[in-house]
This record gives C-alpha cells, structure tokens and sequence, in this order.
C-alpha cells in the first residue's frame, strides 16, 4: 500500500504469517507496527506527533550526535545530523517474498556531501513464528575504507494496555548481571566515566525516573536476550542482540508511553573528542570490496 506524503509517495509493505503482521515503510526501511494475531494487539509505538514522532529507525552511518553537528575527515569538515541519515533517506525495494522485504540504500550526491564514503546499506526484514529478525548489511564499494557505525532504534509501546501503568512494568535480562553504564552528559555526549547500575540481578524495574539521567548505555554484559514484561499479564517484547557491543535503553522525559531498547555497533562522540573520524571510538572501520553483517531478534508473546 501506499501514502502521500510531503515530498513523495511512501510505500508501506505488509508481512504476515499465522502468528503475527508487520508493516515496513520504504521511508527509512522502517519498521511502522508489529501486530499479534491471537488478540489483535499493538506492540510498536507507532510514531505519534507526541512524545516521540518515529517508530524504530536504523542508526547509520552514525549512532548519537557528533560534537557540535560537526566531524573532520582527512582535513575537511563534514556536518552531519543526530543518528545519521538513513532514516531520512528513501530507500529502494531490492526483494520482496511471502516472509522477507529488504531494501537497500546507496550513496548518492547528497549523502557524499556529508558523509565521503560510497557504500550499500541493506536492509532484511523476515518472519520466524512469533518473531521479526531485523538483518543489516554494510557493503564498501568506495576505492578507501569506510568509517561508520550502526544500530536499531525500535520503540514498545510501555504499557500495552490503556488501564496498565508504567510502574507495572520491568526489563529482565536472560542472566544475572552485574553491569555498569556509561554516563553521559546533558548533551548525551559521552563522558568517558562509568557508573555500577545492576548488582546481582537480572531485572530493572520502570518507574518515572528510570530515565531521568537520559539514556541507559549498556556494554559489559553477559546477557544476549532482553524482555519487557507486565506483572499483570503474560503478554511481552523480547531482543535477542547477540553480537552487539552495546544496549540501551530510553524513553523520553515528559511522556513515556513507549520504551526504547536498542542494540548498537558504535555510540556518540565523547565529550572531549576533536579528532579525526577515523579515530571515532568504537566505530566500524570496513575495507574495500568487504561487507559488514548483523542482525538482532525481536519475539512477541501473545
């Protein structure tokens, strides 16, 4: 199906099996909704105006914000926009099965000007029971190495039911953790300090403060599987993020209708970073004529 929208047509894709049904927008490669099929339930926050206008974007080729919008490369100096562009960019419908849609998106004009690298970002979503598996694929088909890094932004709707509260909800990782964050300043710039946040534990109980120092930056864990879970019913969200380097979690500050739980190759500058972006922490450094795989899992329980 399709939706007009100010500057072009956005194409919205429908998957389905038995269990559940996702929609998936061109605009971005973004997942729109996930839908259980044995209640008709909603699990994807949706990308109302309030609150948070998105749904789940793909965080490329950067994740967070360089300093000052800014970031040099070989001498020269490049703006570049919160969590990249490719959620901004229209991206190309490459393949579309009963199960699967991927989508790709290429370097062009506009993207050299901001980020001078050529490269293919593609995009695969497919169908496994209750589950979505969300698989990314970075090729470099520039003359040079690439610099980037990646990640997922999807946001659950927290709480499911109307008559539910936030207080009723809780984040269990599949093994008990002691675990640090890394703080970050007012300007979600990293500050290179970190803080012991889980104590023998598997379980972080949401509350209206939980996010009130921003976002939970996770990357010494022993888990590979994260759930969102009610007291109050059966019903959940779960991540399988094997592989990942770093997990966090967010929500925004006034309205928390949603939570976010997002698996990450890479993260925001640090708050004294002035060097070269070759040079950017964490990131992915990828040769020519290489790819660069991942992929994470999110499972619904009806």
């Amino acid at each position: 199906m399709k939706r007009i929208k100010k500057g072009g047509i956005v194409m919205e894709y429908i998957l389905e099996n038995s269990k559940i049904k996702i929609t998936v927008s061109n605009e971005g490669a973004e997942l729109q909704g996930i839908t259980g099929k044995k209640e008709g339930d909603e699990y994807l926050w949706n990308g109302r105006p309030y609150g948070w206008n998105l749904s789940a974007p793909t965080l490329f080729p950067i994740i967070g914000k360089v300093k000052k919008g800014k970031y040099k490369y070989l001498g020269k100096q490049y703006k570049m926009n919160q969590h990249g562009f490719a959620s901004r960019e229209e991206h190309n419908l490459i393949s579309n099965t009963d199960d699967s849609v991927t989508f790709e998106l290429n370097h062009n004009e506009e993207t050299l000007k901001k980020y001078p690298f050529k490269f293919a970002l593609r995009t695969t979503y497919s169908l496994d029971d209750n589950s979505i598996v969300i698989g990314f694929e970075v090729e470099n088909i520039d003359d040079k190495e690439i610099i980037f890094s990646i990640g997922s932004h999807p946001s659950f709707l927290c709480p499911f039911k109307r008559e539910e509260e936030l207080e009723d909800y809780y984040l269990e990782f599949n093994k008990i953790e002691t675990a640090s964050i890394l703080s970050i300043n007012k300007e979600d710039f990293l500050t290179g300090e970190k803080e012991i946040y889980l104590k023998e534990t598997n379980k972080i109980d949401l509350t209206k403060d939980t996010f009130k120092g921003g976002t939970l930056i996770f990357n010494d864990l022993k888990s590979n599987k994260i759930t969102l879970k009610s007291r109050k019913h059966n019903k959940y969200v779960s991540l399988d993020f094997e592989g990942f380097p770093f997990l966090s979690f967010w929500a925004t500050e006034k309205t928390r209708p949603f939570i976010c739980i997002e698996p990450w190759f890479g993260h925001a500058d640090y708050d004294d970073f002035n060097g070269e972006f070759k040079e950017k922490a964490d990131a992915i450094v990828l040769g020519i004529n290489r790819k660069f795989n991942c992929s994470y899992k999110i499972n619904i329980g009806q």
